[in-house]
Formats: C-alpha cells, sequence, structure tokens
C-alpha cells in the first residue's frame, strides 16, 4: 500500500488513495496501443501509448486503479483517461506501456482484476 501512495505521489496526485479489499472488477483486458497514438481521448487529452492509461466504460476520469494480471501475477496503477473498451467480453483496455508491463502484448488479452485505489475529488 506504501508503494501505491509513493507512485500516486510521485505522479503529482494530491491525495490519498483508498483501498478496498474486494476487487471492484474481474474481466477480460486488452490494450490500444500506436493505431490510436496521438488522438484525443474521451476525457480530452491526448492518448500517449507509452503513459500508464487505460480506458473504462463507468470509472471517472482520473481514477487511480491496480490492474493485475491474475495469469502472472504482474500489477501496475493506471489512471482512467478514455472510455472503452468497446469489444464484447472486455473490462479495461489498457495503454501499451501498461499491457507491456502486465506480460499481455503476445496474447493480446489477459484476464485481471481491477482495485480502485482512488477516485479524483469532485
Amino acid at each position: 500500500m506504501r508503494s501505491v501512495f509513493l507512485t500516486l505521489v510521485l505522479l503529482g496526485c494530491t491525495y490519498a488513495p483508498t483501498y478496498t479489499a474486494r476487487p471492484y472488477q474481474v474481466g477480460l483486458a486488452s490494450y490500444y496501443g500506436e493505431k490510436f497514438h496521438g488522438k484525443r481521448t474521451a476525457s480530452g487529452e491526448i492518448y500517449n501509448m507509452y503513459d500508464m492509461t487505460a480506458a473504462h466504460r463507468t470509472l471517472p476520469f482520473g481514477t487511480y486503479v491496480m490492474v493485475t494480471n491474475l495469469e502472472n501475477g504482474r500489477s501496475v496503477v493506471v489512471r482512467i483517461n478514455d472510455r472503452g473498451p468497446f469489444a464484447k467480453g472486455r473490462v479495461i483496455d489498457l495503454s501499451y506501456a501498461a499491457a507491456k508491463r502486465l506480460g499481455i502484448l503476445h496474447k493480446g488479452v489477459a484476464k485481471v482484476r481491477i482495485d480502485v485505489l482512488a477516485r479524483p475529488e469532485r
């Protein structure tokens, strides 16, 4: 938990994370990369495939989540900045960088657990 807080502080967050013992969601993750690099996301910012970001259908923009690959145990912290995924059966679309760290580039999809760490202040 301490390392998650330090990560969020280093990313420039001004709020402390909240963590729940239950996962927010479990399902399939995919990723998007070069085709969308440099294009505007639903939040209005420009997509950078090398940033630690993700698209989710319902979580507010600016929400930080920990995504854990249930197939290999690797985890990353990403910020929600886009809407999606639009492929049936997927719960989150990760940036290229996040997918690489989770080890899902070759396979393209993986079963993941999503834990909400911090929501943006209103």
